[in-house]
């Protein structure tokens, strides 16, 4: 009878061995029995193994720009390099990329991040994550100058009529805010990568009525047209959009560590000295407001003694 048991009971647990095996080979979840399985290395951990942040970069100032030596520079270049620098690391400024592919390039790991700011919105937060931002930029809505029809007086509600044209680009936000905003307005449209003052000049030359734009560009126009254009939305802007830098999805390591030295940056009143050297029109961008209080009387505290 035992002899009979064990003849009976080896058999049974090659089987089970075999099946196990059959099933580890069919289902490798176990990356230690399966050296082959590549490891998800986290973008933190890559970048304090190599010292070093690889950023892309694309050109809009005041964040980034080139001068006449082909450096960069702008406020989100230096800051990013002075971020790096307090965290023991440096910056890799790998390439040049268009909005269109910068997450392209996120995803495909050719860099870890976009160095140079993008607008924080909902489209790019599905996509991949975002930074805090390091100031803010203001949309206003401009028209032709002693246009009776169109001045601060008028109505946002007003401008949402079919007798109404506006100037946009395709792809652009201006394009995305009159969608939304102004979807009875007709959009005098121009293709992807048109230059801003071509929608300056469609306004002036009554192609469109009025556009959605930065008072960087406006300003920016008016210094070769001026007393042409007029802001008619002086005092609140239409739209405003958070400029932070942008990494990949899920590394919340990373983003945890880059966002407290970008506060740090923040709080010192480091970044209010780069805008102050870098933006070329007083006030065209929206500082930051301090996460604090200061109280002129502090009240009696309510803890019992």
């Amino acid at each position: 009878m035992r002899y009979l048991r064990f003849f009976i009971f080896v058999p049974i647990v090659a089987f089970l061995s075999l099946f196990a095996a059959c099933q580890q080979q069919a289902n490798p979840t176990n990356t230690a029995n399966n050296p082959s399985t590549p490891v998800k290395v986290s973008l933190y951990d890559q970048v304090m193994k190599a010292g070093k942040i690889r950023a892309a970069y694309t050109i809009y100032p005041p964040g980034c720009f080139k001068d006449e030596t082909g450096k960069l520079k702008g406020v989100f270049v230096e800051a990013l390099e002075q971020a790096a620098k307090n965290l023991n690391l440096t910056v890799e400024w790998t390439e040049e990329v268009g909005w269109a592919t910068q997450i392209e390039g996120l995803d495909n790991g050719r860099y870890d991040m976009i160095g140079s700011s993008v607008w924080m919105n909902p489209k790019r937060a599905r996509l991949a994550t975002l930074s805090i931002p390091l100031y803010y930029s203001p949309l206003f809505i401009y028209a032709r100058k002693n246009d009776p029809k169109f001045t601060d007086k008028i109505a946002l509600t007003a401008l949402n009529s079919a007798d109404v044209r506006i100037s946009t680009v395709d792809g652009g936000t201006g394009e995305t805010i009159a969608k939304s905003q102004f979807p009875n307005a007709q959009r005098v449209a121009l293709p992807q990568m048109t230059d801003f003052g071509v929608s300056f000049m469609d306004v002036i030359h009554k192609k469109a009525d009025i556009l959605i734009m930065e008072p960087y560009h406006a300003m920016k126009f008016l210094e070769t047209n001026p007393n042409t254009i007029v802001n008619i939305t002086p005092k609140e802007p239409l739209r405003v959009f958070g400029n932070s830098y942008m990494f990949k999805r899920g590394e919340l390591e990373f983003q945890n560590m880059l966002d407290v030295a970008l506060l740090d940056l923040l709080n010192s009143g480091y970044i209010d000295d780069l805008l102050a050297k870098y933006e070329h029109y007083p006030n065209s961008q929206l500082r930051i407001a301090r996460p604090y209080r200061l109280d002129s009387k502090v009240p009696p505290s309510k803890v019992p003694n």
